[in-house]
């Protein structure tokens, strides 16, 4: 298959950098962390056989661009962004769509508000750990991280943030879920250029937003929540996992951790595909 067609589309406030593989029916890839589109190169192809598969970088990241480098960001306005890609590739027609981690944030706010654009979204453990029952704990932990960010730079913030995310009770170093392929490694270069401005605007904004789960209650038809098989009890599982649970639903594993999908592309590629596509 050839290369990607890429675009770039003028939203409020940004300009997206955009990627776009197939023919059919459209397939929106949303990324989470500091992804961006390069993070779905070992899938795309594959899911592409049979559809538009589109990927882009989010606002900020990446070849993304925002008009003010220094703006607060907001779910709502990255969620928007999702639709304004819709619009471009898919007018008028429901799509099928998959978010990761701040990704599926975003997407959950995208069915809530556009709901006749999303024939079904799979959301990949989106941190929204303002829906749990101890969540006043994890909001003095955000602002621990971003004090730490503030006080301390970048390096001591990121091993708050990743001590905050493991299992309760899990006392160890976080282990890797695997080797991370060298497609991944490749990449590493851009993830490390984007990490302050995740941990200092999307990190707050995103783990802090409260999902409408009365919406999503009647929504449920249209969404599949997915969690990592190695990574249950870890904290952005654990939203997923409650959110399954209140909509009646069965939470979908798929293989690894949270970043599964850079650990184990091929598996998490299959499992997507015929969840969304077949």
């Amino acid at each position: 298959m050839t290369g990607p067609t890429t675009g770039s589309l003028r939203v409020n406030g940004a300009t997206l950098h955009y990627e776009v593989r197939g023919h059919g029916p459209l397939l929106l890839l949303i990324p989470g962390g500091t992804g961006g589109a390069a993070s779905f190169d070992d899938i795309a192809d594959d899911l592409a056989t049979a559809n538009t598969v589109a990927t882009y970088d989010p606002r900020g990241m990446s070849r993304s661009t925002l008009g003010d480098p220094e703006a607060e960001q907001y779910v709502a306005e990255h969620a928007d962004d999702a639709f304004r890609m819709l619009e471009l590739l898919s007018p008028g027609k429901p799509a099928r769509v998959f978010g990761a981690s701040s990704g599926a944030i975003a997407a959950l706010h995208l069915l809530t508000t556009h709901p006749g654009r999303v024939e079904r979204l799979v959301a990949h453990e989106p941190p929204a750990v303002m829906v749990l029952p101890d969540a006043a704990d994890h909001r003095q932990f955000i602002v621990r991280v971003q004090e730490t960010f503030r006080t301390h730079g970048l390096r001591p913030a990121m091993a708050v943030f990743a001590e905050g995310l493991k299992r309760d009770g899990d006392t160890t170093a976080p282990k890797a879920d695997t080797e991370i392929p060298p497609q991944a490694a490749a990449r590493a270069e851009q993830t490390m250029a984007d990490l302050p401005y995740f941990v200092g605007r999307i990190v707050p904004s995103f783990m802090s937003y409260t999902p409408d789960t009365n919406r999503l209650a009647a929504l449920s038809d249209q969404l599949v929540l997915a969690g990592g098989q190695d990574s249950r009890g870890e904290l952005a599982y654990r939203p997923a996992a409650l959110l399954a649970e209140r909509l009646g639903q069965e939470l979908l594993h798929f293989p690894g951790g949270h970043i599964g999908l850079t650990t184990h592309p091929a598996q998490f590629g299959e499992l997507l595909r015929k969840t969304l596509l077949d």
